[in-house]
């Protein structure tokens, strides 16, 4: 079963296969996922003047007013924060110098990690989901083929740099290559240099999505940084276009 939608303006798929990849279980999975990352873009586009974080951010309201789900991802961002030392933080200082809050950095993993809860219900099946190029992963039998997560060359995107198995786990990836230059150094507001791209393999996408982007915004520091964080695997590109892989496979 393959399913593709654009969801929190991004195209989000869906494979999935086993024991309900083609059935009325598989398909009420991915709506209900689709369901929770609309539920999630409702609580936190930061390009609607109506969602809660755009409201919490001008100020005319006050957290207590938002929903939970609001203070558990500024709580995950605070800790971002303070494990990246400042690179990474969602209240940046805008072009006209007032302060903005903007959780897209948080949000993307955190919420594409809850939409995966609603496929780990499928018994007998594997699922990839991938929304804008991250992807939450699992392989139920320990004896099948894990799927295989096709790096792209930052420097050329039809080109693979390499393939990474995946069973149980999350792969994200930061860089420069589809979005431009959307990533800042939140302690300089300068955009990262000496690094391309940042690939992150963790246990889930919430912190995979996070050490990839705090990573990337730290440019010659990213290495380093990442080698020092528990669990973590994945390839460092420079913007020379050397690859570094770190961490134990």
């Amino acid at each position: 079963m393959r399913r593709v939608e654009h969801v929190m303006g991004m195209p989000v798929s869906l494979v999935l296969r086993g024991r309900h990849a083609d059935g009325e279980a598989g398909e009420a999975a991915w709506q209900d996922a689709l369901a929770s990352l609309r539920e999630a873009d409702r609580v936190f586009s930061t390009w609607r003047e109506d969602s809660f974080i755009s409201r919490l951010g001008r100020d005319e309201i006050e957290l207590g007013a938002c929903p939970p789900e609001v203070a558990e991802v500024l709580g995950l961002a605070e800790a971002a924060r303070l494990e990246s030392d400042g690179a990474f933080d969602v209240r940046r200082v805008a072009a006209d110098g007032t302060r903005v809050l903007d959780t897209d950095g948080v949000v993307k993993g955190w919420a594409v990690q809850r939409a995966a809860a609603c496929l780990a219900v499928l018994d007998e099946t594997d699922y990839c989901l991938s929304a804008g190029g991250d992807m939450v992963c699992r392989v139920v039998d320990p004896d099948a083929e894990p799927w295989q997560i096709g790096i792209e060359d930052p420097r050329d995107p039809s080109r693979l740099i390499a393939r990474i198995p995946v069973r149980d786990g999350a792969v994200a990836t930061s860089g420069s290559a589809h979005r431009g230059a959307h990533i800042v150094d939140a302690r300089t507001g300068q955009v990262p240099s000496g690094v391309a791209s940042v690939t992150v393999v963790a246990p889930d996408l919430t912190w995979a999505d996070l050490d990839a982007t705090s990573a990337f915004a730290m440019g010659d520091g990213a290495l380093p940084w990442l080698r020092t964080r528990p669990g973590r695997v994945g390839l460092v590109v420079a913007a020379d276009g050397t690859a570094e892989v770190f961490g134990a496979a």
